[in-house]
């Protein structure tokens, strides 16, 4: 029976289409390696040939690393561009290892929220508007500007923002937003833009944490105030 490329194998089956599928926890050491060095040989697809790279060294990782490019290319189907390849991989994985995880800020607060934020607008001569996504524990996940310009429901998407949000599985938000002027007061569109806001975040079942006006050297705090 003649063998299956990789491409003739069922959709779900495919180490690219089963990442992007269930992430890449989901995935063999084997299938991971096949997604590096994309093919096999004539005889032996990419996962294959990998799992009998992986038999060879004990399905250890470690002792995959351990290899000289010399050793891989003594393998049908591994050249010096992939060899070099998967020994990069092991490389970038051993210095995973050694380095800490990047601690998320804390934004629980409308302080922290200012003084994370206040040197990313403080230069600015037009209004920004920014969204802060954060997880329970009010560690940001990602922030991402919104809007340049005047600050209006117009100008400011609450659709985008409420989709980013699911997208990185955010359970709260701030937003904030800069007066170039220095006034500290909000206006009626600022105003209205927070309660829209908060309707919306209601409805998506997504806690409002703040919305901070941010002018150099102070700020104002909906939530400070009252008034969420």
């Amino acid at each position: 029976m003649d063998k299956l490329n990789i491409n003739q194998w069922a959709e779900e089956d495919r180490p690219r289409e089963k990442l992007m599928r269930l992430g890449a926890a989901a995935l063999t050491d084997a299938e991971l390696l096949a997604i590096l060095v994309g093919s096999g040989s004539p005889k032996e697809d990419a996962v294959s040939l990998m799992k009998r790279i992986l038999a060879d060294c004990n399905n250890n990782l470690n002792s995959l690393g351990k290899l000289t490019i010399r050793d891989l290319c003594q393998y049908n189907g591994i050249g010096e561009a992939k060899a070099i390849t998967i020994l990069a991989a092991c490389e970038l994985g051993k210095r995973r290892q050694m380095e800490k995880a990047e601690e998320r800020p804390d934004l629980g607060t409308a302080t922290f929220i200012y003084n994370h934020m206040h040197p990313v607008l403080q230069d600015s001569d037009v209004e920004e508007f920014w969204v802060l996504l954060m997880n329970q524990n009010h560690r940001l996940i990602k922030k991402l500007c919104i809007s340049r310009g005047g600050i209006t429901e117009v100008a400011v998407d609450i659709r985008i923002i409420m989709r980013e949000a699911v997208l990185v599985n955010a359970t709260i938000i701030a937003v904030c937003h800069n007066h170039p002027s220095g006034s500290l007061r909000p206006s009626k569109p600022d105003d209205d833009l927070t309660f829209s806001l908060l309707k919306a975040s209601q409805l998506m079942r997504i806690k409002l944490l703040d919305h901070v006006i941010v002018t150099d050297g102070n700020y104002y705090s909906y939530h400070e105030e009252g008034r969420i």
